[in-house]
C-alpha cells in the first residue's frame, strides 16, 4: 500500500526522513507529499495549493497498481487529510491523523501565531513547552527550530471548505501521542471535534512520545501505521 504522508506547520518532507526506510522495511511504499510553501521557497502559497498537492498525490497513487492510499496527516496537516477524504472518498483507504484533529467547514486552517512579512514563523519552543516537546533533548530542538519553515499567511488563514459527506464513511485512525486516546475520546464524544462525532469509523490509538514522533520515534510510529490500517 501507498502511505502518504504529511507534515504539520514548519515542516517539510525531510521531516518523514527516519520514518520512510521503516515504512518501506515493512513492505509499503512511503510518499512524503511536499506542499507548497513549506519548502519551496513560496511566500505567496494558499491552502487551495497546498490541497491541490496532496489530492495529486492522493490520485497518483490511486491510479497506479497500489490502489488506495493511505493518508496521514501530522498535527494542522490532519485537516489536510480529511480534506482528502472530503475530496476523494472513493479513492483513499483511510486517514491517520497524528496529534491532532480536522477542523470543521469554516475554519481557518492554522491562524495560531503572528504573522510576519506575510508569513507565520515559527513562534519558538515556550507555546510547546511540557507534553508536546517533552521528549525532545535541546540539541533536537534546536535542530528543528534551525530547519523550521515560515508557513504562508494564505496557508495559515485559509479556510477550510467541506462538501462531501461520503468523507464520514472513510475510515479514520487518530494517532494519541502527547495526549491520550481517552482524553481523545471525551473531547469528540463532547463536541469538541464534530467532524469526528459525526464519522462512522474512527479508532484511537495511544503513542507514547511528545508532538513529533516522527522524529522521536520514528520505528514505533511506522509500525503503528503499518499496523492500524484502516
Amino acid at each position: 500500500m501507498d502511505i502518504l504522508l504529511i507534515g504539520g506547520l514548519w515542516l517539510d518532507t525531510s521531516a518523514w526522513d527516519d520514518v520512510v526506510p521503516e515504512l518501506e522495511g515493512l513492505g509499503h511504499r512511503a510518499v512524503p507529499v511536499a506542499l507548497p510553501g513549506q519548502g519551496d521557497g513560496s511566500t505567496t502559497a494558499t491552502l487551495e495549493d497546498q490541497v491541490a498537492a496532496v489530492l495529486a498525490a492522493v490520485d497518483a497513487s490511486a491510479d497506479s497498481s497500489a490502489g488506495k492510499p493511505l493518508v496521514v496527516g501530522h498535527s494542522a496537516a490532519c485537516t489536510l487529510a480529511w480534506l482528502a477524504a472530503d475530496a476523494r472518498p472513493e479513492k483513499i483507504a483511510g486517514v491517520v491523523l497524528v496529534g491532532g484533529f480536522p477542523w470543521d467547514d469554516g475554519k481557518r486552517y492554522a491562524d495560531l501565531f503572528e504573522m510576519v512579512d506575510g508569513v507565520m514563523p515559527f513562534p519558538g519552543w515556550e507555546p510547546f513547552e511540557g507534553p508536546d516537546s517533552a521528549d525532545l533533548s535541546d540539541e533536537a530542538k534546536a535542530a528543528l527550530a534551525a530547519k523550521a519553515l515560515p508557513v504562508p499567511e494564505g496557508v495559515a488563514r485559509g479556510v477550510v471548505r467541506l462538501t462531501d459527506e461520503r468523507r464520514f464513511d472513510v475510515p479514520a485512525v487518530v494517532v494519541c501521542p502527547e495526549f491520550t486516546a481517552e482524553q481523545a475520546r471525551q473531547w469528540i464524544e463532547a463536541g469538541e471535534v464534530p467532524e469526528l462525532a459525526r464519522a462512522k469509523n474512527v479508532d484511537l490509538v495511544d503513542l507514547d512520545s511528545g508532538h513529533w514522533p516522527m522524529f522521536t520515534r520514528p520505528k514505533d510510529l511506522a509500525h503503528l501505521l503499518a499496523n492500524t490500517t484502516p
